[in-house]
């Protein structure tokens, strides 16, 4: 059985060749990629409003391209695929009817006859908040994994910095609507904003996306606990001061003192 070091699952020799099957792993990546594609296009026929699907889709265009180019060169785990994949395709459903005008509401009276908005006693369309919530719930733990593999960040910064990088993410994504909504105006920047009328909604969704990213980087870090032998020793490295002498002006002292020596 596997266990987990430094936030990676280990296997014994013996174990490897299941572990990891890089055929099967393509394939199961290139099955995600074909149902999200399929799904993509048939939501892009109609949607409610195509300049906001557009406008909506500019990044998710973006994000597939980066995972598609990447794959060969940084071969994510089938969680982390997986996490994306359902993460596009909320995204995908909240650009077809736009955030604002999802039918969450509709879908869950008609499937259990249950309305989520009067249960929780909602005044406005949460669709949004939901996949902001999403974002860092499904996407801190990719996040992390790119951290530990390519930076090689262990202990405290295998969680503190994917925390920062969603809740950094996310401001700058408010950011990019902001601008849109002042490029574009009128109805279009309204809808691509979907602010539905609350002053503080950039507020809420960079909390709810840092709240999920914190929740699943919680419970990633509970299993390392339980199953990580040198948890403790490795928390407490990745924050022992590997350099005594401070940088700065310090630093930029010594670099212009070797290169006139060189």
């Amino acid at each position: 059985m596997g266990v987990l070091h430094g936030g990676v699952l280990w296997w014994g020799e013996e174990e490897i060749a299941l572990a990891f099957d890089r055929t099967a792993h393509r394939r199961f990546v290139l099955t995600l990629g074909a149902v999200f594609g399929v799904f993509f296009l048939l939501m892009g026929l109609s949607p409610w409003d195509r300049e906001v699907w557009l406008l909506e889709n500019v990044l998710t265009l973006v994000g597939v391209l980066i995972v598609a180019f990447t794959f060969n060169h940084l071969t994510l785990s089938r969680i982390s695929y997986g996490c994306v994949f359902v993460f596009l395709v909320l995204h995908t459903i909240g650009s077809h009817y736009t955030y604002s005008l999802t039918p969450y509401d509709a879908f869950s009276q008609s499937a259990f006859g249950v309305s989520i908005d009067a249960r929780f006693g909602f005044e406005r369309n949460h669709y949004d908040r939901l996949v902001h919530f999403c974002y860092g719930l499904l996407l801190a733990y990719p996040a992390r994994e790119i951290f530990l593999r390519v930076a090689h960040v262990r202990g405290f910064w295998g969680y503190a910095l994917p925390l920062m990088l969603t809740l950094a993410t996310s401001a700058l994504y408010e950011l990019i609507e902001w601008g849109a909504a002042v490029v574009f105006g009128g109805d279009l920047g309204l809808d691509y904003v979907g602010t539905q009328g609350d002053v503080w909604d950039s507020h809420k969704d960079t909390a709810l996306a840092t709240s999920g990213a914190a929740i699943t980087l919680a419970v990633v870090g509970a299993i390392n606990v339980c199953l990580q032998r040198d948890f403790h020793d490795e928390w407490l490295e990745s924050l022992r001061v590997k350099d005594d002498e401070p940088l700065g002006e310090s630093k930029i002292a010594r670099l212009w003192k070797t290169r006139h020596q060189a």
